[in-house]
């Protein structure tokens, strides 16, 4: 008897622990499409107004690795991926001050803004 009323639940338990392993994929951060009209009026704002309270600065010299344009910070030996690559393609060989914020997790810089240093 109590074998029955366990095969009963077990269909309700597997969907209850398939929807909380499902759960932080509904809440994972996306990022618009660069070529949607909303993020294009983003990218034509001027800077300051774009810029989050977590913004920071990050100084370095923009390069190639792989293919892609990386922000190569010789102070801290850090290289950053670059999420707009237009934006950092008129820069490269070039040291700059990029504000934007960080992704740990990808170690992307999303730029908000890009300027020679000076």
């Amino acid at each position: 008897m109590k074998k029955t009323k366990l095969l009963r639940l077990l269909p309700a338990l597997a969907l209850g622990v398939g929807l909380c392993l499902l759960q932080p994929s509904a809440n994972a951060q996306q990022y618009p499409d660069s070529s949607s009209p909303a993020a294009q009026q983003q990218q034509q704002q001027p800077d300051t107004m774009s810029q989050t309270p977590d913004a920071q600065t990050f100084t370095g010299k923009i390069t190639k690795s792989g293919g892609k344009l990386v922000l190569k910070d010789g102070a801290s030996k850090s290289t950053y991926m670059l999420d707009d690559q237009d934006k950092a393609k008129q820069f490269e060989g070039k040291e700059v001050k990029v504000t934007g914020t960080l992704d740990p997790a990808t170690n992307t810089i999303r730029i908000t803004n890009i300027e020679p240093e000076a």
